[in-house]
């Protein structure tokens, strides 16, 4: 019985992670076309469950479907929460990861309300975006069944390697939120220069000021041209040194990894970054169209589920212990 309770629960994680990643795509998919004040109050849309009344239908359908989806989310992660707390006695039953599960969705509604009160803030926007990843990579971790063995001492060197490089990935994303919620994709129309010159003109003082006060409207973006490029600038360095640091720890898990689970992780986490990168590059040459912009932010959910694919299969058995109550 208690078998049965966690197959249904590891299944839930997976369906409820894959919504997640929906989710994630269309948070992305709402920024790309201007429609994050789509609906200017929230739960509702012009005091509405839909937007009959809104001034831009198009914009408001865009910020109502993401609503939809992210509140189908939140209820599948509620029932998560109740199938740990009633299969608690099960040794296997993940609690701890749960109830961090639960924690953050319920950030995230908050988060979602203030992007929209807060008129697009972007410490807000960013913040939304890393919480609703963060969402995804643990679901994503609940989803996985642990093998049962010990790790090798080539994966125990590679566990910090692997913390390290979850780290870089974490700050790269910030970078690419920053990114966007200060519509600064477009500062750098060219590449592999920017500005046609290696090292433009830049304003780092003023490009990461992460708070500005109240009552600003962030839509369209308040910096000025030479902060637009020095945070795109930012981006691309960012992406340099973690697509290095990822694509070495793919390679030395492939090559290093005791199971052929880690060996899949590695080449799983390598490729998504060769992706990142070719959607970036693409996104820049050819203007940030919307269809290869949103695929970008779905890299990084990608990114996000190697990792942890990677993470969970370097920490086989120790994440039983770990996460369980």
């Amino acid at each position: 019985m208690h078998d049965n309770r966690l197959i249904w629960f590891r299944r839930i994680a997976l369906a409820a992670a894959g919504l997640a990643a929906c989710v994630v795509v269309l948070g992305a998919w709402v920024r790309l076309t201007d429609a994050g004040l789509g609906c200017p109050d929230w739960p509702g849309c012009y005091g509405h469950l839909y937007p009959s009344r809104a001034f831009d239908s198009a914009k408001a359908w865009h910020e109502m479907i993401h609503r939809y989806f992210a509140s189908c989310l939140g209820l599948m992660i509620a029932g998560l929460a109740a199938i740990a707390l009633w299969n608690r006695k099960n040794p296997g039953q993940p609690f701890v990861a749960v109830v961090g599960l639960f924690a953050v969705v319920c950030l995230q509604g908050a988060l979602g309300a203030f992007t929209v009160t807060l008129l697009l803030k972007p410490l807000i926007v960013t913040s939304h975006l890393l919480g609703g990843l963060t969402t995804l990579g643990l679901l994503w971790w609940l989803s996985r069944t642990p093998e049962r063995r010990d790790a090798t001492a080539a994966e125990k060197r590679l566990q910090l390697f692997a913390l390290i490089g979850l780290a870089v990935l974490c700050v790269q994303i910030s970078l690419g939120g920053w990114t966007s919620a200060n519509y600064a994709s477009v500062a750098c129309p060219d590449f592999p220069t920017c500005q046609q010159s290696f090292w433009p003109n830049m304003d780092f003082r003023d490009a990461f000021v992460l708070w500005r006060g109240l009552g600003i409207d962030y839509e369209g973006g308040v910096l000025a041209h030479p902060a637009r490029v020095a945070i795109h600038f930012t981006h691309r360095l960012g992406a340099i040194a973690a697509g290095l640091t990822l694509i070495s720890l793919g390679v030395f898990a492939w090559l290093d990894g005791g199971s052929r689970r880690v060996k899949r992780a590695g080449l799983l986490v390598t490729a998504a970054v060769l992706q990142q990168i070719a959607l970036g590059i693409s996104t820049v040459h050819w203007g940030v169209p919307l269809g290869i912009a949103t695929a970008h932010n779905a890299g990084a959910a990608l990114l996000v589920i190697s990792m942890v694919t990677l993470l969970r299969a370097l920490w086989p058995d120790a994440s039983i212990r770990e996460l369980s109550a």
